[in-house]
């Protein structure tokens, strides 16, 4: 079940699973304002990231992007890792729908960890904004990077990889 809400309120839901408080510790380091990490993501430029390693198998993709139209996203899943999607800057909306209400439209791709789907106007949206964090287990299929408004923004975020235990 996909988890969404302010990062102490996810945070407590998931605390106890394996990779998490790795996860937990680089989201600290990166809310805190003059942190080097913080400054690191905000230096990533429009249309670039940057995956730094972790530990425990554990990575973040840095972010850096413009917001899109829902007609240019597509809906997503992975096998081998959990989505911590974690906003820094900007804001975005996120669809979510389960795993049994979808249609595969590619394959699993082993080396990029996805799947895609076909559409689902019935899928949930969440509206995220600095602060928040959605959590996407493997049966939560997700699109992100969706525009709030038509003119869409630019978004910094930071999106920790957990491996499925």
């Amino acid at each position: 079940m996909a988890l969404y809400g302010s990062i102490n309120n996810v945070r407590a839901r998931v605390a106890q699973l394996p990779g998490f408080a790795i996860a937990w510790a680089y989201a600290d380091e990166l809310l805190r304002a003059d942190s080097p990490t913080a400054e690191r993501v905000r230096a990533i430029a429009v249309g670039q990231r940057q995956r730094t390693e972790l530990g425990g198998g554990v990575f973040a993709s840095e972010e850096c992007y413009r917001s899109k139209a829902r007609a240019d996203g597509f809906f997503e899943s992975h096998r081998k890792f959990i989505d911590v999607q974690i906003m820094f800057e900007g804001a975005e909306l996120m669809e979510v729908a389960d795993l049994a209400t979808m249609t595969e439209r590619q394959p699993y791709n082993a080396e990029r960890d996805l799947i895609t789907y076909e559409d689902n106007p019935e899928a949930s949206w969440l509206r995220v904004f600095p602060g928040q964090a959605a959590v996407f287990f493997p049966a939560d299929v997700h699109m992100p990077q969706l525009a709030l408004r038509e003119a869409g923004g630019v978004v910094r975020k930071c999106v920790l990889k957990i491996p499925v235990a």
